[in-house]
């Protein structure tokens, strides 16, 4: 089996990247880790990569502008023969040039339950609307911050007495399971792009049975 060749970009601790790197490590998952790149030196996530015996670099994003450093990333994403790359913690801003680039080649996980509560402070605004249901979403990436096709979503419940710390808990909890699984059928190519949605090749692909929070 050809297994995709998968760039994951960084600049912190590296949970969700562990979690691929993990999946990955199943010779049946359709995914290999080729590299790791972080635009902190200091971000936790390289040694971990490096742990995994997964190549890991580092350009800092302090001493570049935004070209200077997307070119030295790809040309390391090329330099590895990338197929896809997965936006696992990356906190920097991508140009036009290189969204498109990897159009359709590019995916993200963002810790809310797409459309609702794109940016920052996810959790935060879950519980200001007083939602019942949060969660995390992967999605292919577009110019616009955290829209594009989405791929898969995991939903978690919110409990009473939760602050944005407890959420986040939870929500980060699902999405070491929601990433691993989008990439599946990514790679595989079970899932795809047609029209700006995604579509699935998975065949018995089934409805499962509703969530009901709080429970009946």
């Amino acid at each position: 089996m050809k297994r995709t060749r998968v760039g994951i970009l960084i600049s912190g601790g590296g949970t969700n990247m562990s979690a691929l790197i993990a999946a990955a490590e199943d010779p049946d998952f359709p995914a290999e880790i080729a590299v790791v790149i972080s635009s902190r030196p200091d971000a936790r996530g390289l040694e971990k990569a490096r742990a995994a015996g997964v190549h890991a670099v580092a350009f800092d994003h302090r001493s570049h502008d935004r070209a200077g450093l997307e070119m030295m990333v790809d040309a390391e994403l090329e330099a590895a023969h990338v197929e896809l790359v997965c936006l696992a913690g990356w906190m920097r801003l991508l140009s036009p040039y290189f969204v498109a680039k990897w159009t359709d080649r590019l995916i993200n996980i963002h810790p809310s339950l797409l459309p609702s509560f794109r940016g920052l402070h996810t959790h935060e605004r879950a519980l200001e609307a007083d939602v019942k249901l949060h969660g995390c979403s992967v999605h292919f990436v577009r110019q616009d911050v955290d829209t594009g096709p989405i791929i898969a979503q995991t939903a978690v419940p919110v409990l009473p007495g939760d602050d944005a710390d407890a959420l986040a808990a939870r929500v980060l909890a699902a999405e070491h399971r929601l990433y691993p699984h989008a990439l599946r059928l990514v790679a595989s190519g079970a899932a795809r792009v047609e029209g700006e949605r995604v579509v699935f090749d998975s065949p018995g692909l089934e409805a499962a049975p509703a969530l009901l929070w709080p429970p009946a």
